[in-house]
């Protein structure tokens, strides 16, 4: 289960900066608009100190961390949904993402071309908003026309649920509301919601993109994006993008670290979005580990030992036969899976069990 994010604001905010920092890829970053024309993706790792400790204890001939896509898309303008700029013709490349970083720009420099003239990331925000729901309701309409006439011409009970669903977006877009306002409360209606991969129906982290000086505790840009998304369900991060850069641009562990303590962060701001993603999407990891291989999974909060099993391969699912569970604390607090089975801290856990954050598996099946 890889996470997937999308990147979206306006020209010149510091998308491409972030994800020059966030990717190994690198992506072209001027001082002008529209610079990035194509989608630019990359994937970065998790960064994971429990992964880095198994592979200590495992020294395994393999590692493989859990990780992240992220996808750059050209900056959007008013008019985007329209087809002004070149944003829209990319929107549908963050169309399937599971959630979306939107970059505000949270700092004065007279060096750096505003698109609309004036720093305001609540006014960016609002432009931005706006394109994504047009966008969305025009999908929605035109969805709802065929629906509409499948659920009143042939009596389809599935139609009339899908034509409700439809409704409630069209409403709640109308009024210029995102889709995640609207409340859904049938599974089934949750699952053909789902189906509709609808831009504002994404979980929304706001990235304050702020100058070094701003990195810890924001300033007044910052303060008045809080204030906006106020009851929006959001989380905000403050992130000073240059910087990172600079700190991505270091050779090593310690240089980096000594360049966060000056500034006074603990760790990164790439570190800190990748783990509020993680939370956005209220995603946990459990972990395999030996001698041939220590590698991090990604699982969704409240999942089944067979559907964690499932992320390994479908056939771990459809064969499952039980789940041999160790406690992080454990593996390593005993010195591994020899010495936890010894103390009999190794737990075998049916269809039932609930996976944990941490927990190192084992899967049994037989198909």
């Amino acid at each position: 289960m890889a996470l997937k994010c999308g990147i979206v604001g306006l020209p010149n905010v510091g998308k491409s900066t972030l994800f020059n920092c966030l990717s190994s890829a690198k992506a072209q970053s001027a001082n002008f608009p529209f610079c990035t024309i194509e989608p630019n993706v990359g994937v970065i790792s998790v960064p994971d100190d429990r992964l880095n400790k198994l592979v200590e204890m495992c020294n395994p001939k393999s590692i493989v961390p859990a990780t992240v896509e992220i996808v750059d898309i050209a900056g959007l303008v008013k008019g985007a949904s329209k087809g002004e700029g070149l944003g829209n013709k990319f929107l549908a490349n963050i169309r399937e993402c599971d959630a979306i970083l939107h970059v505000l720009r949270c700092f004065d420099d007279d060096n750096v071309t505003h698109v609309d003239g004036s720093v305001d990331p609540v006014r960016d925000k609002e432009i931005i908003d706006a394109e994504l729901q047009i966008k969305d309701l025009e999908t929605v309409e035109a969805r709802l026309a065929k629906t509409l006439k499948a659920a009143q011409t042939g009596g389809d009970k599935v139609a009339k649920l899908q034509a409700s669903v439809l409704q409630k977006y069209q409403e709640a877009l109308s009024q210029g509301l995102p889709a995640r306002s609207v409340v859904l409360e049938t599974p089934d209606e949750q699952r053909f919601a789902r189906d509709l991969f609808l831009l504002t129906n994404k979980p929304v982290m706001y990235v304050c993109n702020v100058d070094d000086s701003s990195a810890v505790d924001g300033n007044k840009y910052v303060e008045a994006v809080r204030k906006a998304i106020e009851g929006e369900n959001a989380q905000l991060l403050i992130v000073a993008a240059q910087t990172e850069s600079d700190i991505a641009e270091l050779e090593t562990w310690e240089e980096r670290q000594e360049f966060l303590a000056e500034i006074g962060l603990e760790e990164s701001g790439v570190a800190r979005l990748i783990r509020a993603a993680y939370a956005l999407l209220d995603l946990q990891t459990y972990f395999t580990a030996g001698a041939d291989e220590c590698r991090a999974w990604t699982f969704r909060r409240g999942m089944k030992a067979p559907q964690c099993a499932g992320i390994i391969h479908t056939d771990f699912e459809k064969g499952f036969i039980r789940a041999e569970v160790i406690k992080y604390d454990d593996y390593v607090g005993l010195g591994g899976e020899t010495a936890v089975k010894d103390a009999g801290k190794l737990s075998v856990e049916g269809k039932e069990y609930v996976v944990q954050d941490g927990d190192i598996m084992h899967f049994r099946f037989n198909v």
